[in-house]
């Protein structure tokens, strides 16, 4: 406000204005844009120069404002120096190597906002064909700064190209929201423009390019996620009647992975084995590699979440033996995570719960080895997550800990509310079996009611196993049988098997917790958890519920027949004896001997 009193006149006339009543002429502005807006009308010929600044941007360079207004140097020099002067532009280093700063974005907006349309457009087409044709080293690096000024310029068949590959550079250096931001508006624009087989195919890539990052950032079972996996299935499927299917097949395979993933997700396991056979046929119909090793690692995910563990072992096999490392790793901007991460991660799950702690270690650690080295954000996430999990499930507390922070950090980071919450689930989990029970409750009645207003249903039995243990560590009965009764009907209705054990074996637990104590009860839901485990094969599973009742026994005075049924159990391994479980054992077997 002081700048626009002195620009009235000289210092004099100010102090004589503001000792006076001030006349019309000289009042100053009622608000501050009204301000800027008197300031830039007395500037003269500098205020088309601060308009095409502020078309340019908050900054710019003397070289391209030069390119672009094309005026004599002195001419374009004293109207810069004059800007300078009133205190609207910073500038640094010296004419024709300074650059340029507005002093607020106020006063760039200000300045912009004070072009009409088509002048506005006319510089920023100007803008755009001195960027292209002068430095074409910008133009290639940030094709978004392009996309913006031939948007602006109303030229959308130019934008729209650029735009999408500004989308895909920021997909594939895991910058998420913004590759959301590009690839939708890229979408957008070419759904304005006149069809043709060359958009055709451009908006193909570009809807399938958009679904991961979308799955990191909004969840795998967003409705915004699934629609635009639906939206690219049907745009192939439109593609194929017009003669012009894609020229990568793996685009079909990349749409249909992901509405796989969000069907998984929100788990229904006989709906999933059928997605998965779906998936395999057209897979083993179409031929080629990456079709074959998708369609077997779809299958080894429905298989092992469904209990089978030996049978998704050969699955998940049949996929890394298909898997090219140097072909197959892009996949990981296509899909929810590498390939081979996500096969080596249900593999691994498989060969714990079948009793082989060392092979499952070496497989997650590989697994996680690989999503590192990757340098994909997104597949990262989904491996510490995973992966997470497994180390959780042994009893490797401290790196699951260690997992879940990480994990929790680059969620953070990369604006993923979905992968955000994720962790806060593993964090409450290693709470909740580490004695501090009110700490995972705090934590899991935040995190549940998020991922279930999600349509998350996944892994579900596990985190609601887990809040009602801790809930009867604290005492509070009623509400550790309401979740142990949740998670039964979860395993039940879903058909998400590969927990099923457990989920019996700490409801046994929690029933010995209570003041009543009753021991049929949980001598039931161990048995229940034995023959669970027994079935699936799950040796690592009916490990613990053979310890649960064997503790049991012995508490009854049942010594010699708690040796006999953890005896042969533990006897059965041949690796991981210094696992917490398996030391648990051999101790529990040593006092049973004593």
């Amino acid at each position: 406000m002081t700048k626009a009193v002195l620009e009235t006149g000289g210092e004099l006339e100010a102090m004589q204005t503001a000792a006076a009543v001030p006349s019309p002429a000289l009042a100053v502005p009622a608000s501050l844009h009204a301000s800027l807006m008197a300031r830039l009308d007395r500037l003269g010929p500098a205020k088309e120069l601060a308009q095409i600044g502020a078309a340019i941007g908050r900054e710019f360079s003397h070289a391209l404002l030069a390119a672009v207004v094309r005026k004599p140097e002195a001419e374009l020099g004293a109207s810069l120096d004059r800007l300078v002067r009133a205190g609207l532009l910073f500038r640094e280093g010296v004419p024709p190597h300074a650059t340029y700063l507005f002093k607020h974005a106020l006063v760039q907006d200000t300045a912009y906002g004070m072009l009409l349309r088509q002048p506005r457009r006319a510089f920023h087409a100007r803008i755009a064909d001195t960027l292209e044709s002068q430095y074409p080293d910008i133009a290639e690096a940030q094709p978004d700064l392009l996309a913006r000024h031939y948007t602006e310029a109303g030229l959308i068949d130019k934008a729209a190209v650029l735009w999408g590959k500004a989308g895909l550079r920021s997909a594939e250096r895991s910058a998420l929201v913004e590759a959301i931001e590009q690839l939708t508006r890229a979408l957008g624009q070419i759904a304005t423009l006149p069809s043709t087989p060359a958009l055709r195919r451009d908006e193909i890539e570009l809807q399938v390019a958009l679904i991961s990052p979308l799955q990191h950032v909004k969840g795998l079972p967003a409705p915004e996620t699934k629609a635009v996996a639906e939206r690219a299935c049907l745009l192939i499927e439109q593609a194929e009647a017009l003669g012009e299917p894609p020229e990568d097949p793996l685009l079909l395979f990349s749409a249909l992975s992901a509405l796989f993933t969000a069907s998984i997700v929100a788990f229904n396991g006989d709906v999933e084995r059928e997605r998965a056979a779906q998936i395999l046929t057209l897979a083993e119909k179409q031929g080629g590699k990456v079709p074959l090793m998708l369609g077997h690692r779809a299958m080894s995910v429905a298989l092992v979440l469904t209990g089978n563990f030996a049978e998704g072992v050969v699955r998940a096999d049949q996929a890394l033996a298909l898997y090219d490392p140097v072909e197959h790793r892009q996949l990981a901007t296509r899909v929810v995570q590498d390939p081979r991460v996500g096969a080596l991660f249900y593999r691994s799950l498989a060969v714990w719960a079948l009793g082989y702690p060392e092979a499952a270690l070496a497989g997650t650690e590989q697994a996680l080895s690989e999503a590192r080295e990757a340098g994909r954000a997104g597949s990262l996430m989904w491996a510490l997550a995973h992966i997470g999990l497994i180390q959780l499930v042994r009893g490797n507390y401290a790196i699951a800990q260690a997992l879940s922070d990480e994990q929790i950090g680059l969620a953070e980071e990369k604006g993923s509310i979905y992968w955000k919450i994720s962790g806060m689930h593993r964090r409450a989990g290693v709470l909740a079996l580490t004695g501090k029970a009110s700490d995972a409750v705090g934590i899991f009645t935040s995190a549940i009611p998020v991922f279930r207003s999600m349509g998350i249903r996944i892994w579900f039995p596990v985190w609601v196993s887990l809040l009602a243990r801790a809930y009867g560590e604290l005492g509070q009965f009623d509400q550790a049988w309401s979740h142990i009764g949740e998670a039964i009907t979860a395993v039940e209705t879903t058909k998400e098997k590969w927990y099923e054990a457990e989920v019996h074996r700490v409801a046994g637990e929690i029933t010995l917790m209570s003041p009543e104590r009753d021991a049929a009860k949980a001598e039931a839901c161990f048995e229940r958890a034995l023959a669970v485990g027994r079935k699936q094969q799950a040796k690592s599973w009916e490990l613990r519920a053979a310890m649960s009742m064997a503790r049991l026994w012995r508490d009854q005075g049942k010594r010699d027949e708690a040796r006999e049924l953890l005896a042969p159990v533990y006897g059965w391994f041949t690796e991981g004896f210094d696992t917490v479980d398996l030391k648990q054992a051999k101790a529990l077997l040593d006092e049973l001997a004593a």
